[in-house]
């Protein structure tokens, strides 16, 4: 039985309102529910490593999940983050910003690393993916014609790899390109199996 049908008695509840998150599960044919935005500081302690901070907010996110859960949902919860030079870049709170991460990754190698939570009534799962990708040197034009052009504020290192920058731009992936993009969809689907089989064990 595939996953699809394995997934008819329950209700997947995807708590992201990322559009990029949102178009994966129904590229990989995963039918979900949007759920409402919810209030969640989004903290992580100071010394946690920055690879294992988009772990912590996936169940930081999960746990701040503010109604009861129904005895056939899963609840989908995710976060991505860039590590370039052992630091984190998140999303851009303006142009100036936007510039300065992408000087950052310019002709140098960086990390995406998201972390997905699955969690029932009965148990929660976490995992989490990393890919690294390298970009070519960067002229500053190029740099203003994509943020100028594409706005990347909502985007963590201020680049969409389905955009403009990610054909001109990157030299080599080694790792998932979805999870790039913000959910790592083949591991999700293997896991979410895995998930459902335990769970009717």
């Amino acid at each position: 039985m595939i996953l699809q049908e394995k997934l008819r008695p329950y209700r997947l509840l995807l708590a992201s309102h990322s559009p990029r998150r949102q178009q994966l599960l129904r590229d990989c044919g995963l039918d979900y529910t949007l759920i409402d935005r919810y209030d969640v500081e989004e903290r992580y302690p100071a010394g946690l490593p920055p690879h294992d901070v988009p772990l912590f907010l996936s169940q930081l996110k999960s746990d701040a999940y503010p109604e009861p859960l129904a005895a056939n949902d899963i609840l989908l919860t995710a976060d991505t983050v860039v590590v370039a030079a052992g630091g984190i870049l998140g999303k851009p709170h303006d142009r100036d910003e936007a510039v300065g991460m992408l000087h950052r990754l310019s002709g140098a190698e960086h990390f995406v690393t998201t972390g997905v939570t699955l969690r029932t009534v009965q148990r929660r799962y976490s995992f989490a993916v990393t890919t690294a990708v390298r970009f070519r040197a960067l002229a500053d034009e190029e740099i203003a014609y994509y943020v100028d052009r594409f706005r990347p504020f909502d985007k963590a290192g201020g680049y969409g790899i389905q955009e403009w920058i990610g054909y001109v731009a990157i030299e080599s992936i080694n790792g998932s390109f979805y999870n790039v993009m913000g959910l790592p969809v083949q591991r999700l689907y293997v896991e979410l199996d895995r998930f459902l089989s335990q769970q009717a064990g």
